[in-house]
């Protein structure tokens, strides 16, 4: 289905990143994995995709918040890539704290990484999508971002920012085949959430499926997005229930 494209998967390397990663791989995308700090298990994922799937799949060392970073490593993806129509970004962090007790840095951390992050990321694709008639946008937001979370004033205003970074997104480049759509999860299984999703959590028993989500939740989402050319600008939330 995605035979001949090439994906670009920010935070790649693990969690939902990487299932991102073989979900779009099993569809015959070529994967360009962006990450920083986690090479050893970037490189040992484009090896299995590779493998599995018969796919190209490289890594490459990137940290999404420098703006002239990600074009040198958007560049170095153009000349080693072919036809990339594909962007999911999905790098984030958290840097957790009340907001009376929040430094300057933590909040301009989280901002710099999971917002200014993709407003790089879709700023240095744009060229490319728009040479190749085509590009599908996925941003990996959050439910924090569109309901707030106490203690998370830094990640649910990154996340609320991607919200509107989308919908923008879509408008500014429907015209030219270009789709922008972002994916708000509920609290998934992955390292980064590991105390919550716990089975024994109360915030996990206040779903109503009754479970935590799995990252391979949020790339089968990911995948309908992505292949899907008439659906742009939506937030689509996965997060069992949650969010009603």
């Amino acid at each position: 289905m995605l035979k001949g494209n090439t994906a670009i998967v920010t935070g790649g390397s693990r969690g939902i990143g990487a299932a991102i990663v073989k979900e779009l791989a099993s569809l015959g995308a070529d994967i360009a994995i962006l990450d920083i700090g986690n090479e050893e298990q970037a490189q040992a994922l484009c090896e299995q995709v590779s493998k599995e799937y018969g796919i190209k799949a490289n890594y490459y060392t990137c940290n999404v918040a420098d703006f002239d970073q990600t074009k040198e490593t958007v560049d170095k993806i153009k000349k080693d890539m072919d036809n990339v129509t594909v962007l999911v970004n999905n790098a984030g962090i958290t840097r957790d704290g009340l907001l009376m007790m929040m430094s300057e840095k933590q909040f301009d951390d989280v901002i710099s990484v999971n917002l200014k992050g993709a407003f790089n990321m879709i700023k240095h694709c744009s060229k490319l999508f728009i040479r190749n008639k085509c590009g599908r946008i996925v941003n990996i937001s959050s439910v924090s971002g569109l309901s707030g979370n106490a203690g998370q004033a830094n990640y649910s205003a990154s996340k609320a920012g991607l919200v509107g970074l989308t919908k923008t997104v879509a408008r500014e480049f429907a015209a030219k085949n270009i789709t922008c759509n972002a994916i708000a999860p509920g609290f998934i299984a992955t390292d980064m959430t590991a105390d919550i999703s716990a089975e024994n959590n109360p915030l996990a028993a206040s779903i109503p499926l009754g479970r935590a989500g799995t990252p391979e939740d949020i790339a089968k989402a990911a995948a309908f997005l992505i292949t899907s050319s008439y659906v742009t600008g939506v937030v689509l939330r996965v997060d069992g229930g949650l969010g009603m």
